[in-house]
């Protein structure tokens, strides 16, 4: 019998001959993106910037619809193309404050531009693969200005409470990047206390590349200068003065130039298209998911090496001893999945199916059984 999981695959085209687990990496993105952003250009081919003052109200809407989505207000988020942006404009504001504290799972988006500015980043470890919210309780934890971490990790898929950490964040700044979670489970910053968040919209946004955004407090946007400006970084750029201007108190302000209107509108598309589903029902989908690919690779005693319970993710890695060549022959057989040094991961979306699990899994017991030969 169908399912309306299975009626939701109909708007994913890629689906119909492979079996996409690589979300993780980039998720295939559902029809009314695209179509979304063919319009976009439609209009464009057509009509040149006849539509311009049309898209710019448009960008605003995204813009209020994108903030809804995370809990923030339309004011605290600056359209971006990528993660690395966004954590680089909130580096901009507070790296003067000391030093960060953060964890040595982390992509090296959330570290690196600190280091890169000189700012001490004191790294801490995890334990069987989970970071301990107490480890990084204040008074405890190593002294820091800022708490840099990621919602889920990008190489086992621990995933943190954001609560707790609001909770036990005291007087520190915390900096999220929200690149593999955000689409996929719920984040409101106003709860959390998250003071800037920043993700790409290519993995579980399902956007495409280049339609991020970065959310940056108003607390912090007000007590802080923007570094960088631009024409449209003005209350009135259309005043052209080449001398002086006041500079927006919002985070629009970080949009330099002219809009990316076919990532923004993708975006906006990829919003409405998460919210029509419900971001709880996707997080209940994917977790079960999750779930049921642990316990098949664990009947086949194969060792899953990302955290369940409350750290589970959609993100499952799994130890091989020669991670390249059994994601080349998963992907000869039309599996994808992302090779990693100690195995393969294998990410679940909504858009997947228990029977996609399945052939994973076969695949891999294939796998191991060639090395036997």
């Amino acid at each position: 019998m169908a399912t309306a999981w299975d009626e939701i695959r109909g708007d994913f085209p890629g689906l119909r001959d492979k079996v996409y687990l690589n979300a993780a990496a980039t998720s295939l993105i559902a029809r009314p993106v695209r179509e979304a952003v063919d319009a976009f250009y439609r209009e464009h081919e057509e009509g040149g910037d006849a539509h311009w003052s049309q898209w710019m109200r448009r960008r605003e809407e995204v813009r209020a619809r994108v903030a809804g989505f995370v809990g923030a207000e339309p004011e605290e988020i600056a359209f971006v193309p990528n993660t690395s942006t966004g954590i680089n404009l909130v580096v901009d504001l507070v790296e003067s404050d000391g030093a960060v504290l953060s964890d040595e799972l982390e992509f090296p988006t959330v570290t690196l531009p600190w280091i890169h500015r000189g700012v001490l980043v004191r790294f801490v470890p995890a334990v069987e693969g989970v970071l301990r919210v107490e480890s990084f309780r204040e008074g405890e934890a190593p002294r820091a200005a800022t708490i840099a971490i990621s919602h889920v990790q990008f190489s086992n898929g621990c995933r943190q409470d954001l609560d707790a950490f609001g909770a036990v964040k005291g007087t520190r700044h915390l900096v999220v990047s929200a690149s593999q979670s955000v689409g996929v489970f719920p984040v409101d910053v106003r709860r959390s206390g998250i003071d800037a968040l920043a993700t790409a919209g290519h993995k579980w946004l399902g956007a495409g590349f280049g339609a991020g955004f970065c959310y940056i407090s108003k607390t912090l946007l007000a007590a802080r200068p923007a570094r960088a400006i631009g024409w449209m970084s003005g209350t009135d750029p259309y005043d052209f003065d080449n001398r002086e201007a006041e500079v927006l108190p919002t985070n629009a302000r970080s949009e330099m130039g002219c809009p990316a209107f076919a990532q923004i509108f993708a975006l906006g598309a990829a919003i409405d298209y998460l919210s029509s589903i419900g971001i709880d029902a996707i997080a209940e989908r994917v977790l079960a998911l999750n779930m049921y690919l642990t316990y098949r690779l664990e009947r086949e005693a194969f060792e899953v090496l990302s955290p369940g319970g409350a750290y589970r993710s959609g993100e499952t890695l799994v130890r091989l001893t020669s991670p390249r060549p059994a994601a080349a022959f998963l992907l000869e057989r039309g599996i994808h999945v992302t090779e990693k040094p100690e195995g393969v991961r294998i990410s679940t979306h909504f858009y997947n199916t228990e029977a996609e699990l399945d052939a994973c899994v076969d695949g891999l017991v294939e796998w191991r059984e060639t090395l036997l030969l």
